[in-house]
């Protein structure tokens, strides 16, 4: 059985950085692109951050370029969303995706297959 599991979410400072884990298990996360997305309440999910598979190049969302940095974990079959300087516009549920059929990053939500069920990162002084 495909599942993808989210951890790390919960509520920060302004400033402050979160570490968020995607632990994989019956699929490997190092064949096919892999991303982030994210969900504020009353509003449509977002694309964050994605990494293709073939070169390990890394892409993110001009709101988050040079605070978040994504990585994979080959071994522990993890893919990791390291949030930095965070902002309360960074409040969201935060979803991590694979997809089963490109290796080439994307940052619509069509191309991802499977998804995690979700964390809830809340930034709030």
């Amino acid at each position: 059985q495909v599942q993808l599991v989210e951890s790390g979410g919960y509520l920060m400072q302004p400033g402050g950085s979160l570490r968020l884990s995607c632990a994989a298990s019956g699929l490997s996360l190092d064949v096919y692109a892999i991303g982030w997305f994210r969900q504020a309440r009353g509003k449509e999910r977002d694309w964050v951050s994605c990494m293709s598979s073939s070169d390990g190049s890394t892409y993110y969302a001009d709101s988050v370029k040079g605070r978040f940095t994504i990585s994979r974990d080959n071994d522990k079959k993890m893919v990791v969303l390291q949030m930095n300087s965070a902002k309360p516009e960074d409040t969201a549920i935060y979803y991590c995706a694979t997809s089963q059929t490109t290796i080439n990053a994307s940052g619509s939500s069509r191309a991802y297959d499977y998804w995690g069920q979700g964390i809830q990162v809340t930034v709030s002084s």
